[in-house]
């Protein structure tokens, strides 16, 4: 009679399962918001801190390099410092993505969110 309804026990723990990823996600974000990353140039005398998900927290000049004539190379490696610190956070949040990906199960190459 109901033997159509009985895919209703598996729609229901695809759903549960969906909760459970989007919590996952949810958390993975968070911990990225905390997790930090260093990027610098110029041999290490520009420093910039960033979280995981790419705000930059701080930046860190080694004063021998604040010299007005090295205006532009100063500006310089703040950038490439940033784009540095940028990168590996994208790299963190890449690994961490596959991390979770990889304890939910999912096929190598799935990309979250879906």
């Amino acid at each position: 009679m109901l033997k159509g309804l009985g895919g209703l026990g598996d729609m229901a723990k695809m759903m549960k399962a969906a909760q459970e990823m989007q919590g996952k996600l949810a958390q993975m974000q968070e911990d990225l918001a905390r997790m930090t990353v260093t990027g610098e140039a110029g041999a290490g005398l520009v420093r910039v801190t960033a979280t995981a998900k790419g705000e930059v927290k701080a930046l860190d000049i080694d004063p021998s390099i604040l010299v007005a004539s090295e205006k532009e190379v100063v500006e310089d490696l703040i950038v490439a410092a940033i784009r540095d610190a940028q990168s590996r956070a994208a790299d963190m949040a890449q690994r961490e993505t596959q991390r979770l990906a990889e304890s939910l199960g999912l096929p190598p190459g799935m990309n979250l969110p879906f």
